[in-house]
């Protein structure tokens, strides 16, 4: 078991500019899951790979336990990695396969044949151990994938979104699974995902990258009750947050559909002083209600999901058309082409710096 820190760690590519990891500082405690989510580019993947030995350290340095790593092959940095496409040997059984670095690292027979039984066993694939990878299920070979990553007993887990080729219904049954495996093995474990409903499921702290730069890294409920900037708030949620650009009033307060948003001290401070004629106003769907009075919208889609209903709209607030989305009931749902009037809980709305996106407040 071991700590994980990467420190002002960079990665830039041959023939690039911009870095793909810039400056990077983040701790991770021994025996934690950490979730490494952002969209495409964000270099998450990356991140991953320096730390594997796979990618170059271009500046800074990477740290596991007491030890720099920044310079050593992969091999000599006791990680073990799964990888997206499983990377299994098609001729090999899976007891075969799952034994394969204890083989190349020279272990005896009577030990990997010990090891091997004692991950198949944890992960449900003692009925297996003879079939060659062609003959499992999507699920089962992530399984074999995790048991050969688990014998080599490495110091930390790396896991590159392990699930994305498997459907939708076993990847929520594969994160239960890594979930508890994780907790019974308590190893530290650094998981690369660009499903953000994954991250905010799996991991004990969630590091949100965007363009190579760290954005937060929280637990998940701080990520979503207060995201660091506006990128961080429109990322972590599905639906997204509506984000409003909303006038400053005089009062020291924002009005949104009727609902008068007090501003902080703070806040009204940095906005007089930054010379500001807005504010970005932030509100999630579940926070966004249907109302007598509010702002008028039209329905464009409801999407209906069991008890509850999204309900997508469009309004237009100071000559320019938004798009709108509020969480229904889904019994008391609109029609699609009706017109309501979309009213923000008092209290739930979030406040951003109308230039460099920053939370405020």
């Amino acid at each position: 078991m071991a700590e994980v820190r990467y420190e002002r760690a960079t990665r830039i590519y041959p023939g690039t500019d911009a870095p793909a990891v810039a400056a990077l500082d983040l701790r991770i405690s021994d025996g934690e899951l950490l979730v490494l989510v952002g969209p495409s580019g964000s270099g998450k993947t990356t991140a991953l790979r320096m730390l594997a030995g796979l990618e170059e350290v271009d500046g800074g340095a990477i740290h596991i336990g007491e030890r720099d790593v920044t310079d050593d092959p992969p091999k000599a940095r006791d990680v073990a990695m799964v990888f997206q496409n499983y990377a299994l040997y098609p001729y090999l059984s899976v007891a075969a396969n799952i034994a394969f670095p204890l083989k190349i690292a020279g272990v005896k027979k009577a030990e990997r044949e010990r090891r091997v039984h004692e991950a198949a066993t944890m992960l449900g694939l003692t009925e297996y151990l003879e079939r060659k990878p062609g003959q499992l299920s999507g699920g089962q070979r992530q399984r074999v994938a995790m048991g050969r990553a688990i014998v080599r007993d490495a110091s930390v887990f790396l896991m590159d979104e392990p699930l994305s080729n498997l459907d939708a219904k076993l990847r929520v049954q594969m994160r239960a699974d890594i979930a508890a495996l994780q907790s019974r093995l308590g190893v530290t474990t650094v998981y690369v995902t660009h499903d953000q409903s994954e991250a905010m499921t799996l991991g004990h702290r969630v590091a949100v990258l965007h363009n190579g730069h760290l954005q937060q890294c929280d637990a998940p409920r701080v990520l979503y009750d207060r995201p660091a900037n506006r990128f961080v708030a429109g990322f972590i949620g599905s639906p997204a947050m509506n984000f409003l650009d909303v006038p400053l009033g005089e009062n020291g307060s924002v009005s949104l559909g009727g609902v008068d948003v007090p501003l902080p001290d703070d806040v009204r401070a940095a906005s007089s002083a930054g010379g500001w004629s807005d504010l970005v106003v932030g509100v999630r769907p579940e926070s966004l209600e249907l109302a007598p009075e509010g702002i008028s919208a039209e329905v464009q889609v409801v999407e209906d999901i069991g008890a509850d209903a999204y309900v997508f709209c469009v309004t237009t607030i100071g000559g320019v058309e938004r798009k709108l989305v509020a969480r229904s009931s889904a019994r008391r749902a609109p029609e699609r082409g009706a017109r309501v009037a979309l009213r923000p809980v008092a209290g739930e709305a979030h406040l951003f710096d109308p230039i460099s996106g920053a939370r405020l407040g």
